[in-house]
Parts: structure tokens; C-alpha cells; sequence
């Protein structure tokens, strides 16, 4: 529910209270619309994109209630969240354009690959490597890599899983991570064994690299950016990525099998590690995965 949007945080930063929390004492009938414009006006002020969001929430959230016949009659017929004085008091979402250019990849590269962690340097470099959301790459599970045929299952961000080509030196990289429970990139201090988003050590290496700004996402964006380089067909990008395609003849008409993705990936691969000056063989065996006791 949307109490759940209460509270911001992480690393070693103290929890701060989050948007949503200044609503929590209210009663339902207590939220009507000068109340959520006059929040609303005071969020927008300090954290518009997390406030945005938590408005999104309540409104739904809002609008579930009036759907439930034990608390319809506490609110007013009209949504009061959805006001047009709320929505241009929390502004509107700027277009990101944070992205890694093909001169700034050694650099990038070079300071990804010094951070202390390998397990993290390993989960960044597989975020610009398969262009996939960080959560999706955040999520992987030992079962989800097939090193015999060389693929990698993803969970996709709505439903279902994609299945991606294991390129070369994505193999050699989780070659080199220990197995220490289920996760590929697990953590020792996370509740759930598995790493959360390494936004603060991505910040530190491109702030060395001389590239601050760039977010994870980002990564994403620059994968497709750099795929331009190379021509590569646009639905054998937006099949590596997860995007959803949207031509009649991508939905129904053609299909690609992992061989042929991993033809594109393999060559995205390569030219990629090729600018960053990672001299890499491709046709060497990985290493064999280690299994380390807890």
C-alpha cells in the first residue's frame, strides 16, 4: 500500500522520512484535495521525481479505495489526488540523457574495474554489457546462466523472461565470482543474500573517471547508444534488451533464435571492449566457476 512509500535511505546515510510520510497520521476522509495540493507544493520543492512517484501511488492507491465498499464512503466521489494543482506543483519528468560516449568507455572502464568489490565491478559491467535494467541483472540466479549453450535468462521487468546471449567476456567475468548462494551477485550483508543497486561505488568510479552523472540506468541507454556504431539491426537490440517491440513483422513475423543474437552481441561485445582497450580473448575458456563455503 502506500504507506510503504514512507521512508528513504541507504548506505550509510541515515533513513530519512520519505514523500508520503507527512500523510501517514491523516484518516482517509481527511485527505482531500487542499490537503494533498498543499503536500504536494512542499515535496515538489525539494525531491520532485521521488515525490512524483509517491503521488502516482497515492492516486492509485486512492483510487483502490474507492473501489472497496468499507472505505468508499470515506472518500469523496473524485479522487481528491488528482488535481491539477498537484500535478504542476510536482512538475514534470525531464528526459535523461545521461550516456557513456565511445571515447569515454577506457576511462569508464578502467575505473568500474578498481573498485574493491569484484562482485560489483562485475554487476556494473554486465549492466552496460547487456544493456538490461539493473534490476533484471540484480535479480540473476546461478540457474539463470546456461554456460553449456551459452545463454542467460532474464526476468523481465512485467512478465515472463527473455533468454540472451552469454557473450565471451561476460563468461569470463562470472567465471570469477564465487558461488556463495543462489544469486550470481550475492552480498554478505544484505538480508536477502543478494546485491542491492550499486548506485554509491558506480558514483564514486565514474565521478574518478571523470564522468559524473551517469547512473546505472544510464548504462542501459548507453548500450543502445553504442549499437548505433555498428548498424545493428533495431529489433535484435530491442530483443537483447527487453524492449517491447512494436513493428508488426518483429511481434509475429520474425524470429531470432539465441545463435543469431548472439552473432550481434558477440560483435557489440567486441567492438565495445575493443574502444574501452580491454585486451580480451574471446575464444579462450572461462575459468571454472568456484564454489566457497559461507
Amino acid at each position: 500500500m502506500w504507506l510503504n512509500f514512507l521512508s528513504v535511505g541507504g548506505g550509510k546515510k541515515l533513513t530519512q522520512p520519505g514523500p508520503l510520510a507527512a500523510l501517514m497520521p491523516l484518516a482517509l476522509r481527511d485527505l482531500d484535495q487542499t490537503t494533498i495540493e498543499a503536500w504536494a507544493a512542499k515535496e515538489g520543492l525539494t525531491r520532485p521525481s521521488s515525490a512524483r512517484l509517491a503521488w502516482r501511488l497515492l492516486t492509485v492507491f486512492l483510487t483502490w479505495c474507492a473501489e472497496q465498499p468499507a472505505y468508499a464512503a470515506l472518500l469523496p466521489a473524485k479522487n481528491p489526488a488528482k488535481t491539477k494543482k498537484a500535478r504542476e506543483a510536482l512538475g514534470k519528468a525531464g528526459t535523461k540523457k545521461d550516456v557513456l560516449q565511445k571515447g569515454q568507455l577506457a576511462a569508464w572502464f578502467a575505473a568500474v574495474q578498481q573498485l574493491q568489490n569484484p562482485v560489483i565491478a562485475a554487476c556494473i559491467q554486465m549492466v552496460l554489457l547487456t544493456g538490461a535494467r539493473p534490476g533484471e541483472v540484480l535479480a540473476l540466479r546461478w540457474e539463470d546462466v546456461n554456460t553449456q549453450w551459452k545463454g542467460i535468462s532474464i526476468c523481465n521487468k512485467v512478465e515472463g523472461t527473455r533468454e540472451i546471449p552469454a557473450t565471451p567476456y561476460m563468461l569470463h567475468l562470472l567465471a570469477a565470482l564465487p558461488r556463495r548462494n543462489e544469486w550470481v551477485f550475492f552480498s554478505p550483508t544484505s538480508a536477502t543474500g543478494c546485491l542491492t543497486e550499486p548506485n554509491n561505488p558506480h558514483t564514486r568510479a565514474c565521478k574518478a573517471a571523470g564522468l559524473e552523472g551517469l547512473t546505472l540506468h544510464g548504462l542501459r541507454r548507453s548500450f543502445k547508444s553504442l549499437t548505433e556504431w555498428l548498424e545493428v539491426p533495431v529489433g535484435v537490440v530491442a530483443q537483447i534488451q527487453g524492449h517491447k517491440l512494436s513493428a508488426t513483422a518483429e511481434k509475429h513475423y520474425t524470429v531470432r533464435p539465441l545463435e543469431l543474437l548472439a552473432l550481434h552481441h558477440g560483435r557489440i561485445e567486441a567492438w565495445i571492449l575493443e574502444q574501452a582497450r580491454i585486451i580480451f580473448d574471446a575464444k579462450a575458456a572461462p575459468g571454472g566457476l568456484r564454489v566457497v563455503a559461507s
